[in-house]
């Protein structure tokens, strides 16, 4: 699947607009997720009032694993019902069997990395403005697992799009499947955090700049500094 051109046509669709067979696959695919996850990791899930069910969301995560395209829209759908959190991936996790079916159905649209995808960075600014969508600031997984650099780009969209943003964290996921590992960890617990949405009114005051925009983006991920650093929640 080469394109957003190629996604079929049924897979652009909000959850209200899918067929009952949409709608049906989308619950049993996110029920079949979580309980392999559920069996496979300890999942805990953190701070999910904070994601508005209303008008434009953006879930801004770090990225430590493929798994995290996975994660955070099922417990987005496990906490605040069932719906879809739309998310730009690359083209190759769409070519793996299973998964790239789900992530089609989840609302994942795969993204030529490396070239300019004006149809991608359209569609990207017109969901932020209404729906639902996670986004990756860092723009590609961190080899480490600490928190590299944001991307201009995504202080761009928030500018423009002026949607809630909302800093998340993942943890974990990048234990699961150790570098040099032939087998995944057994019961290795994951985490997904969403903390308090930021108040970027002020940068909508500024001029449209480069400044402003990497102005935005570092807030942002200052936020998610600041969340992973914060002290678990004292409920399961």
């Amino acid at each position: 699947m080469a394109s957003e051109s190629a996604v079929p046509s049924k897979y652009l669709r909000p959850y209200a607009e899918r067929s009952w067979f949409g709608r049906w696959w989308l619950r049993f695919s996110q029920q079949t997720v979580g309980r392999i996850i559920r069996l496979w990791c300890q999942v805990r899930i953190e701070g999910e009032a904070h994601i508005p069910l209303k008008g434009g969301v953006l879930l801004a995560s770090n990225h430590i694993s493929m798994l995290d395209a996975l994660l955070i829209p099922y417990a987005v759908m496990e906490t605040r019902g069932m719906q879809i959190v739309w998310s730009p991936a690359k083209e190759e996790l769409f070519r793996i069997p299973v998964v790239g079916r789900v992530l089609l159905s989840w609302g994942s649209f795969p993204v030529r990395r490396g070239r300019g995808d004006l149809r991608t960075m359209r569609r990207i600014m017109t969901l932020l403005r209404d729906h639902r969508m996670m986004l990756f600031p860092e723009g590609t997984r961190s080899p480490d697992g600490r928190l590299q650099q944001g991307q201009r780009t995504v202080g761009k969209f928030i500018y423009h799009a002026r949607p809630v943003v909302v800093p998340t964290v993942v943890s974990g996921t990048n234990r699961i499947l150790p570098k040099g590992a032939l087998l995944p960890v057994f019961r290795c617990p994951i985490s997904v955090r969403f903390g308090p949405p930021l108040d970027l009114q002020h940068y909508y005051d500024q001029p449209d700049s480069k400044h402003t925009a990497a102005a935005i983006v570092q807030e942002v991920m200052q936020a998610i500094a600041d969340l992973q650093g914060a002290p678990p929640a004292s409920r399961e």
